[in-house]
């Protein structure tokens, strides 16, 4: 490791708990070495060395998506390579492997463009990409995944590539959507689209006047202009809780309309009459405050969650929803462009919604204490899900093989574990949503 310009750190090295620690705290990373790569150059030595020793590769920017902990192995911490180029007249950026979508957003605003980001521009911008990328404005973009123009990535035989469609198209394909399992991707180039702000925020109502129902109701025939989704947040009657949401079962559903505001207060006008509007911020906002639409927590936390996709949601499966209390919920609209067929293996886009159930836990606490109430969720749900899976929603146990090929066409799927065969035979790339090779 002579040759690694970053800091290298062993278990009981000063920094080490912290080089390892990500947004995620449920669990965390424990390897046997952690390479906090600068470059590209740090990459390919770190995977050399990792090859060399036997020792399974695991890659964490921000640890928000982390599948699952590592136990052994070794760890590239990828933090440090937040390097952004813009092309304002290509409409592209070039983003490096631990920059965040807050400093994408930031430099494309700069030119009169924006990324398709996510909700939380705290998110590591490469890695939510390679799992497809679900954004804020994803029914009239599609998935960030289709954007990706060429991809740098460091292989298992410790070469630094540079692919496109064009150069090398079947590694290139499965790394649009099989995240780290065939390679470190040091940096990727994607297409920037010409948004400059949304109207966009959030209507906070209580739960009793059914506004998730009017919510899905609301939906049908919408332009693909509109995006939105609806969470259901239990807030405890607690002191530190705004006093508007103290003690209630509040549904926030959030709004982002690529149309303008004129047009926009007109789609809204049925959404805000179902009933007392408890906070409204729906305004104009430029894009580089996008992420206080759903305003998510930027502190890590402990979380246990699992998601369905569904084919519809009508009023039977509200109900049957909202019948757990104690979870937090969150239902996406999906559609649109995201239907649309893309350059990677991401499927499931026929689905019409993505139900998602969170729950907060201590940190190293027990999944088992909520395991049981998500498994009810999912069951309630299953007269209008399809089978599919979204790869970015898989965390921690939910990453077995048998999920993970839920994230995927079955045709794909042997079509990967092919590639896989050809670019990674030892599995070295195996600390995370595998792919196991064929």
């Amino acid at each position: 490791m002579d040759m690694v310009k970053g800091p290298v750190f062993r278990p009981g090295d000063e920094g080490y708990d912290g080089e390892r620690a990500g947004f995620q705290a449920l669990a965390r990373h424990r390897p046997d070495v952690i390479v906090g790569v600068t470059d590209a150059a740090d990459v390919r030595a770190a995977v050399a060395h990792a090859a060399a020793n036997g020792l399974p590769v695991a890659v964490q920017a921000t640890g928000h998506g982390m599948p699952i902990a590592a136990d052994g192995g070794l760890l590239i911490s990828t933090r440090r390579m937040t390097g952004v180029r813009i092309d304002p007249e290509a409409a592209t950026a070039r983003i490096e492997a631990g920059v965040r979508w807050e400093r994408v957003i930031e430099e494309a605003a700069r030119h009169g463009l924006a990324p398709l980001s996510g909700s939380a521009p705290s998110v590591g911008a490469v890695s939510y990409t390679l799992g497809g990328g679900l954004g804020l404005m994803a029914r009239r973009y599609g998935y960030a995944v289709d954007q990706v123009r060429a991809v740098e990535v460091v292989t298992a035989d410790g070469e630094l590539r540079e692919l496109t469609a064009a150069t090398e198209p079947d590694l290139f394909w499965a790394l649009l959507g099989g995240r780290g399992n065939f390679g470190v991707v040091t940096a990727l180039e994607i297409g920037l689209v010409p948004v400059t702000g949304l109207y966009g925020g959030g209507l906070f109502f209580d739960l009793a006047t059914g506004v998730v129902r009017g919510w899905a109701e609301w939906t049908q025939g919408l332009p693909e202009e509109m995006s939105s989704s609806v969470a259901v947040i239990p807030f405890p009657d607690a002191p530190q809780v705004p006093e508007v949401f103290r003690g209630r079962r509040v549904a926030h559903v959030r709004i982002a309309y690529t149309g303008g505001a004129q047009e926009g207060e007109r789609l809204l006008e049925p959404l805000r009459a179902i009933g007392p509007v408890l906070v409204d911020s729906v305004k104009e906002l430029p894009y580089t405050e996008s992420g206080s639409i759903h305003n998510d927590p930027a502190e890590p936390m402990a979380y246990y969650a699992t998601h369905s996709l569904l084919r519809e949601l009508p009023a039977r499966a509200v109900d049957a929803l909202l019948e757990n209390e104690r979870a937090i919920l969150e239902i996406r609209h999906l559609g649109g462009a995201l239907a649309k067929p893309g350059l990677g293996p991401v499927v499931n886009r026929d689905a019409e919604y993505q139900v998602g159930v969170l729950s907060r836990l201590a940190p190293g606490g027990d999944p088992g204490e909520v395991r049981p109430l998500h498994q009810q969720v999912r069951a309630a749900l299953a007269p209008w899900a399809t089978e599919g899976r979204s790869l970015n929603f898989l965390y921690g146990e939910n990453t077995a093989p048998d999920q993970v090929r839920l994230a995927y066409d079955p045709d794909d799927y042997r079509r990967l574990a092919a590639l896989k065969a050809v670019w990674d035979a030892g599995n070295l790339f195996r600390l995370n949503a595998n792919i196991p090779p064929a």
